[in-house]
């Protein structure tokens, strides 16, 4: 049939919106990935008869070449999404050697029962998409989201493989939507290091931790948030994430908490959610099929059967094996998933004789009676032993994973002694079947992840096999070539896209760095992948953590016998741009850039000398060494002249030029250098594109518009000035790069607009700034934004700017002539203060007058405007030759100073409401006057 986007399908409790590509159960939105969605649109399209594996393939990924166990995995996963053998219903079967078929009974309904869409919360969630029904825990689903709304902290407690999380994901999943700021998911399995918890909730909120005071920092920037916060897999960090809870409970009043763990965290405002197994039938009653299946656990059972075996049934007569199957598993859902994988191989029969001899072991040993933790540990024994050998080896292998992981990087671990690499397909399917490993279906790959309790089980076993070393070898080399392969694709591949591919491997590289870092005989692996990494940690403006990575890499690299001068490089870069972020001109991010250009010139490596170089430049500048900023970006010209990409070349070139001319105090020359890297820019067709690899990482667009924005001010255009600043701010949040976001507002933006006197957009960007600066730990541009606060808002200034604190003390003196210092008034007597000169001094003439040095004063400005002119700094010009024109008009020299200020204004051809050109004319006017008496 053809789906009309008027109509809808309806069958068993679904209905499907072809349209909207919505699916509805029970009126609740049921998530499915894109992949998912276009397949069962394609069988429904064609119910009742069979659709090829070629047909499908061909529509669902029309320009990819997919091998047919892909569609084998997202057909899995749509039958699970569905409940697919719920009450004996099937929606979809495998016809042999054919393909798929739809055959569940369906109505059409009109237009006129689609419902709108539901809508998204305002920054979503991260929850994954759930693959299984949830069965038997409606009514507890229910009572806790009613509980949570008052009680604001909800642990649910059980034992392992009681079904906490998938309970906790279906109350979030429920309330999508419900809460402003969004969903937020941390699972702390992955985590041993409790002082990691708080990086990892930092990492799920967008916010890089400025210090060790995590819990205060993370309560602090959720405080005025409305957001839950689903905390998973708690047991095993219980002092760390009990007062962590606590602190943000006080912090923040609309942030709710759903916690899961083994017991409770003991916590202050922490109400108790315990769940029990599922409910099932009892031994004596005489029930019949109906009847049975109205409890849980023979539900779940049942249908997880189904869904392993397409042709299984449950017969009355099959029935008391299925009810003793459900009561000797104590009703536990992963021990009754773990059962029903086996029911194709074994039948019921069967497979009741094995528990029962399992147990019967067990009862006989010197262990306790067994309870419900042991009755999951004897299941988990039980259905490893029937796994083959290859199928135990990959297993227990499979366990080094903290995360999730796909077929390649399964088989980069897996394949050793006893498994060859056509083996391990064959294998991860049948773990997969036999419910030990669990399968995520994304849009564009297939990965795979085990449950916290397989996982720690998989890990046990493979310690006791003395396999861990050599697994662990395996694991650092595929994190260390997948951080390769990402090095390679960073430049080509867009951002978004690239992070979604391989941010799933953080906890699997923070676990290989922790391991290698600290293992004698992996150390040289560990140090190629701290600097490999690089890219990633960038990315996801990670540099603090990375950083402490980069330096025990260094310091392991100095003491080795042979140290290679290439890693050392590349590590020494890697540091000089964490430390100037999060620590800003400070003595060792300048040491790094140094050791990284003697390293570089030592090997003729030239690309690695324009990276030590422009980000020493970048130091430079912000410690207020113009000229030798301005003799480095002679220095990368020469460079350039040997090097390789001519555009890449040409552009970072020519914008270190702008850079280094502009704050030297050259402000035509800037201004025509800055016009030519924008014309570059157009004609290369780069829009947006964060290009990567020279020194300190900010998109070129961004940074060249941003200087480009000072200079125009600078020079008496402070509109376009505005418009420009605008447009950088505009394609840094665009492209989403906290960096360059901070960089563009800490330079531009919310000077501009307090230069041009919009106070409400100057202290909107400047909050802006200090959110992105906390958020990705770019603490030089914090600190910056602080100090900006004391006069864009009138806060005090946190701390005091220091004397002699380079460029962020020349733009204070700009913001409020008062902040002048003798270090600032010695380095623009000097000439060493470049682009800010003229201000200086006319902050210096401020002073003099309040001395009644009026002839001092007079000398002072008349050098600031000799210096603004030489710089043609008509802005600077402007407030010096007012600052001078209202000292004549206090002597009476009403001729003179209105001589000297009309002409400068007359240089002006836009912005006139602005603070500084309005007084101006309102000082003119009343020198005016006297001359027309």
């Amino acid at each position: 049939m053809t789906l009309s986007t008027e109509q809808a399908v309806h069958f068993g409790p679904y209905r499907v919106y072809p349209g909207q590509r919505l699916i509805l159960e029970a009126d609740q939105p049921l998530r499915l990935g894109r992949r998912s969605m276009d397949i069962l649109l394609i069988l429904l399209e064609h119910a009742g008869q069979v659709v090829s594996k070629q047909q499908l393939i061909a529509r669902v990924w029309p320009t990819s070449v997919v091998e047919d166990s892909n569609l084998r995995v997202h057909m899995a996963a749509l039958r699970k999404a569905l409940g697919d053998g719920q009450a004996g219903q099937r929606y979809i079967v495998t016809v042999a050697q054919r393909g798929y078929s739809f055959v569940a009974p369906f109505s059409l309904e009109t237009s006129e029962q689609r419902p709108d869409s539901p809508p998204p919360a305002a920054n979503g969630h991260n929850l994954p998409v759930r693959h299984t029904r949830l069965i038997g825990r409606q009514a507890l689903l229910a009572n806790v989201m009613t509980q949570l709304a008052h009680q604001r902290f909800i642990t649910l407690v059980g034992p392992g493989g009681i079904g906490k999380t998938t309970v906790a994901l279906g109350v979030a999943e429920q309330l999508i939507g419900q809460y402003r700021d969004g969903i937020r998911l941390l699972d702390l399995a992955p985590i041993n290091d409790p002082r990691m918890i708080g990086a990892h909730l930092a990492t799920l909120l967008g916010l890089a931790l400025h210090d060790d005071a995590a819990a205060d920092s993370l309560a602090f920037f959720l405080r005025e948030q409305q957001m839950l916060l689903v905390i998973d897999n708690c047991e095993h960090l219980l002092d760390a994430v009990a007062p962590l809870c606590e602190s943000i409970l006080r912090t923040a009043p609309q942030v709710h908490i759903l916690a899961t763990s083994r017991e409770s965290l003991r916590a202050e405002g922490e109400y108790v959610q315990r769940l029990e197994s599922l409910d099932c039938p009892p031994p004596i009653a005489v029930l019949d099929r109906t009847q049975a299946l109205g409890f849980s656990a023979l539900q779940l059972f049942v249908e997880r059967a189904m869904a392993s075996h397409d042709s299984f049934e449950l017969s009355h007569a099959e029935l008391p094996l299925a009810i003793e199957i459900c009561r000797r598993l104590d009703g536990i859902p992963l021990a009754l998933e773990l059962a029903a994988a086996q029911v194709a191989n074994l039948g019921l029969g069967g497979l009741l004789a094995q528990l029962q001899d399992s147990f019967r072991l067990l009862a006989h040993s010197a262990q306790a009676a067994p309870g419900r933790h042991q009755t999951l540990r004897t299941t988990l024994d039980w259905s490893f032993r029937l796994l083959t050998p290859c199928e135990q080896a990959c297993l227990r292998r499979l366990g080094i994973f903290r995360g999730s992981f796909t077929l390649a990087s399964a088989a980069a671990v897996i394949v050793g002694e006893q498994i060859a690499p056509d083996r391990v397909f064959g294998a991860i399917t049948q773990l997969v079947a036999k419910s030990l490993l669990n399968v995520e279906v994304g849009d564009e790959e297939v990965f795979y992840r085990l449950l916290d309790t397989t996982r720690g089980y998989a890990l046990e076993t493979l310690e006791q096999a003395g396999e861990l070393p050599e697994t662990r070898q395996r694991h650092a080399e595929r994190c260390l070539a997948l951080m390769q392969q990402a090095r390679d694709e960073w430049e080509q591949t867009p951002t978004e896209l690239w992070i979604e591919r391989y941010v799933r491997g953080l906890e699997d590289l923070r676990a290989a760095l922790d391991w290698g870092l600290h293992t004698p005989d992996a150390q040289p692996l560990a140090i190629r992948l701290a600097a490999v990494s690089t890219p990633l940690w960038q990315e996801l403006s990670l540099l603090r953590e990375h950083g402490g990575y980069v330096r025990q890499a260094l310091a392991l690299l100095q003491a080795s016998a042979e140290p290679c001068p290439q890693l050392a490089l590349a590590l020494q870069l890697a540091l000089g741009s964490c430390c100037y972020h999060t620590q800003g001109d400070s003595r060792e991010a300048i040491d790094a850039f140094v050791s990284a250009r003697a390293l570089a010139e030592r090997s003729d490596d030239v690309a690695g000398q324009l990276k030590a170089v422009s980000g020493h430049l970048a130091v430079n500048l912000s410690c207020g060494h113009y000229q030798p900023a301005l003799e480095q970006s002679r220095q990368f010209d020469g460079l350039a002249l040997r090097g390789a990409a001519p555009t890449q070349l040409a552009l970072s070139t020519q914008r270190l030029r702008v850079l280094a001319l502009h704050f030297a105090g050259h402000q035509p020359q800037a201004r025509e250098s800055a016009e030519q890297v924008l014309q570059l820019m157009t004609r290369s067709g780069h829009r947006g594109r964060f290009t990567r690899g020279f020194g300190v990482q900010y998109d070129q667009s961004v940074a060249a518009l941003t200087i480009l924005a000072r200079i125009l001010w600078l020079q008496g255009q402070p509109e376009q000035a505005w418009r420009t600043a605008r447009q950088a701010l505009d394609i840094a949040l665009q492209i989403n790069h906290g960096t360059s976001i901070c960089y563009t507002l800490a330079l531009a933006g919310c000077l501009i607009a307090h230069y041009n006197g919009d106070s409400a957009t100057a202290r909107e960007l400047l909050r802006l700034l200090l959110e992105q600066a906390q958020k990705h730990s770019v603490l030089l541009f914090y600190t910056w934004g602080r100090h900006y606060a004391s006069v864009i808002e009138g806060a005090a200034p946190t701390p005091p700017v220091p004397a002699g604190s380079g460029l962020v003390g020349e733009i204070m003196v700009t913001l409020d002539s008062s902040r002048v210092d003798d270090l600032l008034l010695q380095r623009a007597e000097s000439g060493a203060a470049g682009w800010s000169t003229a201000e200086i001094l006319r902050a210096r003439a401020a002073g003099l007058l309040a001395e009644q040095r009026q002839d001092a004063a007079e000398a002072v400005l008349q050098q600031a405007l000799e210096v603004a002119r030489t710089q043609g700094a008509l802005a600077w010009e402007l407030r010096s030759a007012t600052a001078l024109a209202r000292l004549w008009q206090r002597q009476g020299q009403h001729r003179r100073a209105h001589d000297l200020l009309r002409p400068v204004y007359e240089c002006f051809n836009e912005g006139f409401a602005t603070p500084d050109l309005a007084g101006v004319r309102l000082l003119l006017d009343e020198l005016q006057r006297p001359l027309a008496v």
